[in-house]
């Protein structure tokens, strides 16, 4: 799945390896990850997330290395409420130490993707996905 450009993957990339991550969920906590990712769509389009996380390489699924995006936040290309957003994902795996006091820098609809994996976390994952919350 070669990507069409340095910057971004096109849509159709994007899609199969957005899969591929939720695919690879080893926990309940990867997969609100992955789910609250796949949903925001923008973090995953920049090529730089997707080589820290292993999407790009061409091996099977168990290469996902969500890991790879620690300590690399600053460097990935992203604005800063895509990195609080990022930030607070990762936390949900267990990586990294940002506090619940992120969700300030988010706009109402990563908020609300954010509030949905909270809920499918805690095993409440009754609000379907693109429910206003």
């Amino acid at each position: 799945m070669p990507l069409t450009s340095a910057e971004t993957a096109d849509r159709g990339t994007l899609m199969q390896l957005a899969q591929k991550l939720i695919d690879s969920s080893t926990s309940d906590r990867e997969q609100a990850a992955a789910q609250a990712l796949n949903e925001e769509e923008t973090i995953l389009a920049h090529t730089s997330v997707l080589r820290g996380l292993g999407l790009l390489d061409q091996r099977g699924l168990s290469d996902v290395r969500w890991e790879g995006l620690a300590g690399r936040v600053y460097s990935l290309g992203l604005d800063d409420e895509q990195r609080a957003f990022l930030g607070l994902v990762l936390s949900m795996v267990g990586i990294g130490h940002v506090t619940l006091a992120a969700v300030a820098d988010l706009g109402e609809q990563r908020l609300a993707i954010m509030l949905r994996a909270i809920l499918a976390l805690s095993g409440n994952d009754t609000i379907a996905v693109g429910t206003r919350v």
